[in-house]
Formats: structure tokens, C-alpha cells, sequence
């Protein structure tokens, strides 16, 4: 009989937390589901009660930036530095930040600090694709080519990624290699006005070749 009642008492103390278990907000998934306005609003909750909460920094930042509000998430980028100097999660934020403000040179220091941190880490092939645009932005369409070619080893579904690619690659004078990859571009979405504009370029370059 006391057993019975050790787990009777047990039971109806669980019982009140199950419902605020269940309905506690997750900013993470709010994130994923697109709400970031309302994951912006659980992390500054989150940083409130806990200031060195370095997840909230994190899902905070990555809501910002898909907000473009980037020097708000600036702060809090430096805040989760601040928490932890070597979080990769953070470097790739500061990164992605400096490269949407067009600090081409302070990004490219961020994305190859993450590489050195993280080579196989979860924002990999975008770290990739960020540095080939830093690249094709400064006119070094060689780097551009594989910084491009490996965020397209690591995602080959990607048609863009697979544009920007063979942009590069016409833009260095491989104009073989690059209609090859505005051809994969197309054959992954053949919509995709900028690689059928491309491929007939890349096609007329090589054809005034001969």
C-alpha cells in the first residue's frame, strides 16, 4: 500500500509540468517554420533569464540575418563571441553578416577560420558558396572556381550554386568547364534564365575560338 502511494504521489507531481513541457516555446523550431519574428522574441526571453544562453545567440542571429536586420544581429553575434571565442556557429554568423555589409575582406577571415574549425561542420557547403561569391566579387574567378566547385561537392543539387560555378568558370577563360556546369545547372532546373543565357555565352566564346 505505501507503494502504491509513493507512485500515486509521484505521478500527480508530474502531471502539472507536462503541459508547460509541452507548451514551452522552442525558438529553434520557430526558426525552421519560418516564424523568425517570433524567434527573435523567445531568445531575447531566452538571453533575458540566461545572458551566456549561447543557443539563443545563435537562433537569434540566424532569424536576423533572414530578417536583414544585420547590425542588430551584429550584437548579438559579438554578444555569443563574447560567451564562447570559438563557436563555430558564431564565426560563420559574423561571417555571413560581414558578407551581406560588403566587408568582403573581414568575411572571407571569418569563413576560413570556420573551415579551419569545422572542415565537415553543418554550414559547410554555405561557407563554401559565401567564399566564391567573395571571390567572384573581387574578380579572383580561379578562387571563386574552387571555393564554387567544392560547396557543389558537398550539395550537388544545387543549381544555382551550379550557375555561380560555370559564371566563374567563363569569367577565367575555362570555357569548356564552364559550359559543362551551366549545362549540369539546367539539367538540375531548366528555368533557370542566368544558365541558359550563360551556356549560349560560354557557346559563342568557344565557337569564336575556332
Amino acid at each position: 500500500m505505501k507503494a502504491y502511494s509513493l507512485v500515486l504521489c509521484l505521478v500527480l507531481c508530474l502531471v502539472p509540468a507536462l503541459p508547460y513541457a509541452q507548451t514551452r516555446p522552442d525558438a529553434l523550431s520557430e526558426y525552421r517554420s519560418g516564424n523568425y519574428e517570433r524567434a527573435v522574441a523567445i531568445c531575447k526571453d531566452e538571453i533575458t533569464a540566461n545572458k551566456r544562453n549561447l543557443d539563443a545567440h545563435v537562433v537569434i542571429c540566424w532569424s536576423l540575418i533572414r530578417l536583414h536586420r544585420y547590425g542588430e544581429a551584429l550584437v548579438y553575434a559579438r554578444q555569443g563571441r563574447g560567451i564562447s571565442l570559438y563557436d563555430p556557429r558564431i564565426i560563420e554568423i559574423l561571417g555571413e553578416i560581414s558578407y551581406y555589409e560588403g566587408h568582403n575582406i573581414e568575411a572571407l577571415q571569418y569563413f576560413q577560420e570556420y573551415i579551419n574549425l569545422a572542415p565537415e561542420g553543418l554550414r559547410i557547403e554555405t561557407v563554401y558558396y559565401f567564399l566564391g561569391e567573395i571571390y567572384i566579387r573581387l574578380g579572383r574567378f580561379r578562387h571563386a572556381d574552387i571555393a564554387l566547385s567544392t560547396a557543389v561537392h558537398w550539395q550537388p543539387g544545387n543549381a544555382l550554386w551550379w550557375t555561380r560555378l560555370a559564371y566563374a568558370r567563363e569569367n577565367a577563360g575555362e570555357l569548356q568547364e564552364a559550359v559543362v556546369a551551366y549545362q549540369r545547372a539546367l539539367a538540375l532546373n531548366s528555368q533557370l534564365v542566368d544558365a541558359r543565357r550563360g551556356l549560349n555565352r560560354a557557346r559563342q566564346s568557344l565557337g569564336s575560338r575556332r
